[in-house]
Order: C-alpha cells, then structure tokens, then sequence
C-alpha cells in the first residue's frame, strides 16, 4: 500500500494508520481524539457520521500489527463506555493480530476487559464493527461481540492461523479461506456485510449507522403512491421467486433507490434480513425467500432470523415480517443440526419482543413456520393477507392426501386425481385460504396489495414504541 499525504508539509501517512482510517469513516473535519497520541497501537475518538454523534475507534496496524496491549485495550474500554454514557453508537475499526505477546497476561485480561465492555454495551447502544485486515486471536471474537460486522474483502477473521491450524490438525489452508469472504460470510455467518473494498466498508458502516442513530419517524404523508407489488411475484402460486424485488417495492427509495441493507445475504438465504426506511421510518424487516429451498425454515434461517428480531426489539426498531412459507424444512440432517432447538431461538425472539411488528401473508403460510413466523399467537402487533393468502397446517393437497387416503386409494386409478382435486377444493373451502384465519382473528384483515405500504405503514405507526430491555447476545 502506498503511503497518503494529508496536507502540504506533513508527513506522510501509511494508509493503515488509524488517522487515515477514522477520517475515511467519519464526516469531514469531525474527528476529536479521546486520548493523547501514544504508542498503544489504539486510537479512540469523538466524530460524527452524517451529523450524528459517534464513538469509534481503530486497532494500528503500522504497529505491531495492531496487537492489543493493556493501554490500548483501555482505549477500546473508555470508548465504549463513552458511547453508553453519550447514548451514541460505537464503530470499532479492526486491523489487529490479537493481544501483545511481550505482555502475557496482563494483555490477555486487558482484551478480556474488552470483551466485557462489550457486553455491558450489548443492546444499549449501537456496536458495529469493520474488518479491514486480519482479526486473530482475541481480535476475532471483538467484532464478533458487536451488533453487525462489516468486513472489507482484505479482511480476515479466525481464533488460530493457518500455521496453528496446519501444526495441530495438519489441514493446508491459507488466511482467506480459513477467515475470509467465503468462510464467514457464506459458511459461518459471523460477517454480516460483505464490502466490495474497504471505501465500500466504510460507506456501508455509515449508511447502517445512520439507520441506527437517525432512525426518524413515520411520515404517512411521505409513503410513495402506491402500486401494485402483486406484479412481483409469480401467476402461478407454485412458482419460486426472489422476495428481494418485493421488499425493495415495499421500502422507502431515496434518489430512485431503494433504502435496503441486507445483512447475512449468503448465509441462510432462504430467509432475508435487513435495515431499511418505510414512511421515512428506519424498519427491520424479515422474509422469507422462496428461491431458496422453497422459503422453508431451517435451522440456520431461524437462528439468523432471531438473532436479528433481538437486535432490532434491543434498538426499538420495529419489525416488519413478509410470509411466504410452506413449513420447517423436513429431513435427518434438519433434526440432527438442531432446527428444534434453533427454531426455539425464532419463537423466543419474536414472542419476547415488544417493538411494533407487523406481518404480512404474501401466498402461504403453513404448519410451526406460521406460527414461528410473528404469528398472532407470538404477539404480533397486526398481521396483514393479500386475498389469495393461505394461512393453514399444509397445503390442501398434501393435506387430503393424508386425510383421505384410504378414500384414494380405494378409487379407480382413472379417477383418483379428479376426486383429489375435488377435495382439494373442498379442504381449502373448509380449512384453507385466509377466511378461516379471519374468523378466528388471527389475521386482522386482507388487504389489497396496491395499499401494501400505506397499510403496512399505518399499522407501525399507530402502534406504542417499545424497545427490549436485554442485550443482543449472538447467537
């Protein structure tokens, strides 16, 4: 990396250093050190990110390769409980090869006072993280306490390296697959965003900050004239289908584009997440996503999905839910990965909530993923059909063919498919569409999809706020 110069006469400043680094991050001219300049290899300071109050601070990898000492894990300490008692959001900027060798333990307890800062944070403010360079050792696990991590494709994330790796269990690999891109930000899901370059980790920090510290407030007056989002999705009910398209109609644009950051994108992407604006409103919003194994739920897809619903209800940012889900995800892997004890996590998160929360029922919504899902019986705040909703234990076809199977089966092979698609229609006349749902209140209302946002809008807002009281640990 080549070396910056910051004004006429000065001298040159390597890239890495912290003083670089803040200034990419923060507004212009906002910087205010919290501490003397030192040899702690640790910079923290005051700064502003669209004009809203900041914390952050910055691991120097001119030094050590940033590895954490007892001084400057102080500084990450003092900005973190600065930003609890000034009730801002706190951004770490991580380059750091873990706590200092040449001090044992006593940096070894000093990144351990950094865990618990932390956590005494966790749920209070805003802590989000940007890797731009290899995080090892203690260093992984900072970010990885921290509310959403955002890492540059430079960065790197492991507990032991590629060299500890290959002494101990005699498996080849380098930083990049161990940590990288495709290790955490597709197998592991510790990475939430996954910056094209490292401008691009500092925009995209600033753009979630910004949903976080500036969240607004409902402006009915302000949701765009309405449209028809049933154009997004398929004729044929059957058919699978990116619900991104749809939540991007749903959420606010701003310059003709839509106000989303997804988070976790390649990791369990049956089930989308993320930061968006509706009514100029900052929402969270999940859904399912039936281009990936259907929309079911799995173990991962509910373990990400809750994680998420605890961080918003910790933020007091309500939470809109999109249904289009055929079920848990059956299978002997399902079972043995933990999706009973994982898809608990789902029901926990969303039945102990108490921001605003309102769902939506796009085309089907069967079985324990209806429930799991902001269901009625959860708590949820309204819950919304479009008129060809199903809402209903399966789908009436596999259902008949449970229910009447001895009837089918004695039948005429000629006429046994007519006669199921006779009780079909029958099921979904009894049990099936979104009538019975009405009936017995646990959907408020079916709405014409043209009005999608200004209902959906109008239900947050007229809701109480709340926000949890609890931190947001990762689950």
């Amino acid at each position: 990396m080549t070396a910056v110069a910051t004004r006429p006469g000065a001298r040159k400043l390597d890239p890495r250093e912290p003083e670089v680094r803040l200034a990419a991050l923060l507004d212009v001219d906002s910087v205010a050190p919290l501490h003397p300049a030192d040899s702690s290899g640790v910079s923290a300071v005051r700064g502003r990110i669209d004009g809203t109050k900041v914390i952050a601070y910055c691991t120097d990898a001119t030094k050590m390769g940033g590895a954490m000492g007892t001084e400057g894990c102080r500084h990450i300490v003092e900005a973190i409980d600065t930003a609890v008692r000034e009730r801002c959001p706190v951004i770490g900027v991580w380059h750091c090869g873990g706590a200092r060798l040449a001090e044992g333990v006593e940096s070894l307890d000093a990144v351990g006072q950094v865990f618990a800062a932390m956590i005494r944070a966790s749920g209070r403010i805003p802590q989000i993280s940007v890797v731009v360079g290899p995080a090892a050792g203690g260093a992984a696990y900072g970010p990885a306490l921290t509310d959403v991590v955002i890492m540059s494709p430079e960065g790197r994330v492991f507990v032991t390296g590629p060299d500890v790796v290959r002494s101990v269990t005699g498996e080849q690999i380098d930083q990049e697959g161990l940590g990288g891109a495709e290790a955490h930000g597709r197998r592991s899901g510790v990475v939430h965003v996954l910056a094209q370059d490292e401008p691009d980790a500092y925009a995209r920090a600033r753009r979630i900050t910004s949903l976080f510290a500036k969240p607004g407030m409902f402006d009915l007056h302000a949701v765009r004239v309405e449209e028809n989002l049933r154009v997004l999705l398929p004729e044929q009910a059957n058919r699978a289908y990116d619900v991104k398209p749809l939540l991007r109609g749903i959420l606010d644009h701003e310059d003709g584009v839509s106000m989303f950051e997804e988070l976790q994108a390649k990791w369990a992407p049956n089930i989308v997440v993320g930061l968006g604006r509706l009514g100029g409103r900052t929402v969270g919003v999940i859904a399912n996503n039936p281009i990936r194994k259907g929309g079911c739920l799995d173990s991962l897809s509910a373990e990400k999905a809750a994680r998420f619903v605890r961080m918003c209800d910790s933020f007091g940012v309500p939470l809109l839910v999109v249904v289009d889900v055929p079920g848990y995800l059956p299978g002997v892997g399902q079972e043995w990965e933990g999706v009973v004890r994982r898809g608990a996590k789902l029901l926990h998160a969303f039945a102990e909530a108490v921001v605003p929360r309102v769902t939506l029922v796009t085309r089907k919504s069967y079985g324990g993923a209806y429930i799991a899902m902001n269901s009625r019986a959860l708590g949820a705040t309204t819950v919304f059909a479009w008129p060809e909703a199903e809402v209903a234990v399966m789908g009436a076809k596999a259902a008949v063919g449970i229910l009447h199977r001895k009837r089918l089966a004695a039948a005429p092979e000629e006429e046994r498919e007519a006669l199921h698609v006779r009780l079909t229609e029958e099921h979904e006349r009894i049990a099936g569409g979104v009538d019975r749902a009405m009936a017995i209140g646990v959907v408020d209302e079916v709405i014409d999809p043209r009005h999608t946002r200004r209902k959906l809008a109008e239900a947050l807002a007229a809701a109480p706020a709340g926000r949890g009281a609890h931190g947001n640990i990762p689950l």
